[in-house]
């Protein structure tokens, strides 16, 4: 977006003029920011040193420039409020995200209950599918490229984008969905299989090698599977070390078939909670028999895996690089100690989770703070703790829309009086018309703010660099299509004065018909007629000549849209009609007094025609008016000392006599007839 030109650069008021000042100048949606030094005579010279382009990146991240930074260099920083969103591979979030958003807005009534809640559930699984979509991509192009400056961008919008699934994902078990004491749980163990990718690889290295229970891995492996629940998967992989050792043959078994028995919640409601409670209650009591038993002592790998069936949180925080995360330790601890939980439990065991995990060696992350709000339910320290951590307000202006629409902030209005869903996706919206074509997408915005939107959206419509043509048109349908009149009239004659300044006539004078601007168009119209009267023909005829009621919008346009009707009757030869027309237009005193000369001209090849067409009664009007014409004119000495104008006067009061003359005769012959 183009700075505005309007707006002085600024200094900070009261300083040192002969001391160095940190200058700015503001645009739409961004500064320019650059280093002055006022001289003794009163000018300046910009410099920017690596300070400002340090305080730059403090502030948004996003510092455009060139230079070294030294006294003698000259640079300009560009600080954006928004620099996401001029990322071309992030288009794609915008784009798709923005359809999704709108077929919200329009479902919002048509379905209630648990239909409702289906609803949400899928919108929310579309939105996580476009964050996944736009992350594989940004993937693809970090490994496809060659400069090691982009690779690290994208790497790092990899892992931003990762962090906003991962937290979105939680939300939507949480919050969307609700899910209840049970099904909770599977939600969580699906969470952590999805997000938690860093053991996929050493999985995928262990099976295809040749005897995977030789591999070195192999029971890192099984432990992986077993701590994400996976136990399909560790069966699987135990039957090749039973194959492998016969020996463990008995030890196999047993905790094969512990693990085939292990209960687990169901998604279908088959069974109660209580019903799951104690038939885990009794499995658990079996696999701490084995272990106390020493069933697997000759195993020490198959007796962790049974320490972590009966829930030994020591044994499972030894598995700790397995995990990598604190949230991957907690939803394992639940299901090997209490796979019932209830939703306003995991505040408790998440805390404690997250205690035992770090264990005073390391503070937790602003993501870990994020995880720990949303376990605790506390959506609006979400929604705050991610404005501050993620560079855009894409996400949070999404989420809290979909928590709306999920009645969850019905009760939360900020102090300066819009709520917090409308906040959010002003600012989001109003960081999109900083693009010159996303900002579209943020009208859309705009109309779904009820108390706010529109006044924002006039605000910003009216900074559009209207660029081209088409563009301005596409601007002015939508303020069109809102009833936005001040907007439309602004745009209209923006449009026509860069019209009128390039020469383009027509195209001036359709924008400012558009803008209703009788004054313009009065200017426009004059501005015809002198080039008609130059030129001797009329430029731009197909606008002239469909101008239809639009010509009324002032006195000029009416007598130009006239002027060329009385020139088109001429030249269809429809001379009495044309004649009419040509008196109406001198004595009903809407042409311009400059303009007489050139009417009476008109009417000279009229007065010449061999059929008489002016009567005794035109033919005195003409008279009138050119006897008006001349001694009615302030330059009369002026007028009278022109040869050419002395001429063409002699001529019409020669044509005008003669004219009367026939007139009389032919008059004298009807009536003595």
């Amino acid at each position: 977006a183009p700075l505005t030109d309007t707006v002085p650069p600024q200094v900070v008021p009261g300083a040192d003029p002969s001391a160095r000042q940190l200058c700015f100048a503001w645009g739409p949606a961004e500064v320019l920011v650059c280093e002055t030094l006022f001289g003794r005579a009163g000018g300046f010279r910009s410099r920017c040193l690596a300070g400002a382009g340090a305080a730059a990146r403090a502030l948004t991240g996003s510092v455009a420039g060139t230079g070294d930074g030294a006294p003698s260099s000259s640079r300009v920083f560009v600080v954006r409020r928004d620099q996401d969103i001029y990322i071309q591979t992030l288009r794609k979030l915008f784009n798709e995200s923005h359809g999704i958003f709108m077929g919200l807005q329009r479902s919002e009534e048509e379905l209630a209950g648990k239909s409702r809640k289906a609803q949400l559930v899928q919108v929310s699984k579309n939105y996580r599918s476009v964050i996944r979509a736009c992350m594989e991509d940004m993937h693809q192009a970090a490994i496809s490229t060659r400069d090691p400056a982009l690779q690290g961008q994208y790497s790092t919008q990899v892992s931003i984008l990762s962090a906003m699934e991962l937290i979105w994902n939680l939300c939507e078990i949480l919050f969307v969905e609700a899910a209840t004491a049970g099904p909770l749980l599977l939600r969580l163990l699906d969470w952590v299989r999805l997000h938690v990718c860093d053991v996929d690889s050493m999985v995928r290295e262990v099976l295809s090698s040749e005897s995977p229970s030789k591999h070195k891995l192999f029971w890192n492996v099984v432990d992986v599977f077993v701590l994400q629940g996976r136990m399909d998967e560790a069966r699987h992989l135990l039957s090749k070390e039973a194959s492998a050792n016969p020996t463990s043959m008995n030890m196999y078994k047993i905790l094969d078939d512990l693990m085939k028995k292990m209960p687990v919640p169901s998604l279908g409601n088959t069974q109660t909670l209580t019903e799951l409670e104690l038939k885990w209650q009794h499995w658990h009591e079996e696999c701490q028999r084995y272990l106390h038993d020493g069933t697997f002592a000759s195993s020490p790998h198959m007796e962790s895996i049974c320490k972590i069936l009966v829930g030994d949180e020591d044994a499972i925080l030894e598995k700790k690089e397995l995990m990598t995360t604190w949230y991957h330790f907690l939803v394992t601890r639940l299901l090997y100690s209490h796979p019932t939980v209830k939703p306003m439990e995991l505040r408790f065991y998440a805390q404690s989770s997250m205690d035992l995990f770090l264990g005073g060696q390391s503070s937790p992350e602003p993501l870990d703070m994020i995880l720990m709000a949303a376990f605790e339910f506390e959506m609006h320290q979400v929604i705050k703790e991610c404005s501050i951590v993620l560079s855009n307000w894409w996400f949070v202006a999404h989420l809290t829309d979909l928590l709306d629409h999920c009645k969850l902030l019905q009760s939360h209005n900020l102090y300066f009086g819009s709520n917090m869903r409308e906040f959010l996706l002003l600012e989001y919206a109003s960081g999109l018309f900083s693009h010159h074509s996303l900002w579209q997408l943020g009208v859309d915005y705009f109309d779904h703010c009820p108390e706010y939107g529109r006044v924002y959206l006039e605000l910003h419509i009216e900074r559009i660099p209207l660029s081209t043509e088409q563009k301005a048109l596409k601007v002015l349908r939508i303020c069109e299509q809102r009833q936005m009149h001040e907007q439309v009239r602004s745009i209209c004659k923006i449009m026509a004065m860069k019209a009128l300044r390039n020469n383009r006539l027509g195209s001036a004078l359709s924008w400012s018909i558009r803008a209703k601007d009788a004054a313009f168009a009065t200017l426009i119209s004059d501005r015809f007629l002198k080039d008609y009267c130059e030129r001797g023909c009329f430029s731009d005829l197909d606008l002239i000549d469909n101008l239809g009621p639009s010509m009324l919008l002032s006195d000029r346009l009416t007598f130009l849209g006239k002027y060329r009707e009385f020139h088109r009757l001429y030249g269809e030869k429809r001379f009495p009609e044309a004649a009419r027309l040509l008196l109406t237009l001198m004595t009903a005193h809407i042409a311009p007094c400059s303009f007489w000369m050139t009417l009476l001209t008109d009417a000279l090849p009229l007065l010449e025609q061999k059929e008489v067409i002016f009567s005794a009664e035109q033919t005195y009007e003409l008279m009138r008016c050119l006897e008006d014409l001349t001694a009615g004119n302030p330059d009369k000495k002026k007028f009278q000392d022109d040869d050419v104008e002395t001429t063409k006067v002699e001529m019409l009061r020669l044509a005008l006599a003669r004219n009367l003359a026939r007139v009389i005769v032919k008059e004298g012959t009807v009536e003595g007839s």
